[in-house]
């Protein structure tokens, strides 16, 4: 591929993906102990939150932390981070899908998970050169 073509063209979307992907997920990642966006307790699939040992609140403020990991990850090692917040992504979408709650959500949350995955290939072209 053509430096300049990268230059030009690739790495501008991959810079503005791996933002996306950075920030996205500690701003939700924060907000799962705040609740100011929304209460993230109802997208739990119930299966779950019956088999959970703690509250629906305690497990959002895990999941808060991981994806504060997740986004943390993305801005440091892109190409990793990428697949780790796809496979989460992914992971979200299939408990949604389960539950047949939020099958919308569902499936914003795969489109992401396929962006995600996009912009961890997009660091392994960007890395080499």
């Amino acid at each position: 591929m053509e430096t300049a073509t990268l230059k030009t063209e690739i790495k501008p979307i991959f810079t503005l993906l791996k933002f996306t992907f950075t920030l996205v997920p500690i701003v939700a990642g924060l907000d799962k102990f705040f609740n100011i966006l929304c209460d993230w307790t109802h997208y739990i699939n119930p299966m779950i939150l019956d088999i959970l040992p703690f509250s629906g609140e305690t497990f959002m403020m895990i999941v808060g932390v991981i994806e504060i990991f997740a986004g943390i990850l993305v801005f440091l090692k892109p190409k990793i981070g990428g697949v780790v917040v796809s496979i989460w992504l992914t992971l979200i979408a299939l408990s949604l899908l389960a539950g047949w709650t939020f099958a919308d959500v569902a499936v914003r949350d795969l489109v992401m998970a396929i962006s995600a995955f996009s912009m961890s290939r997009l660091a392994t072209i960007v890395e080499k050169n």
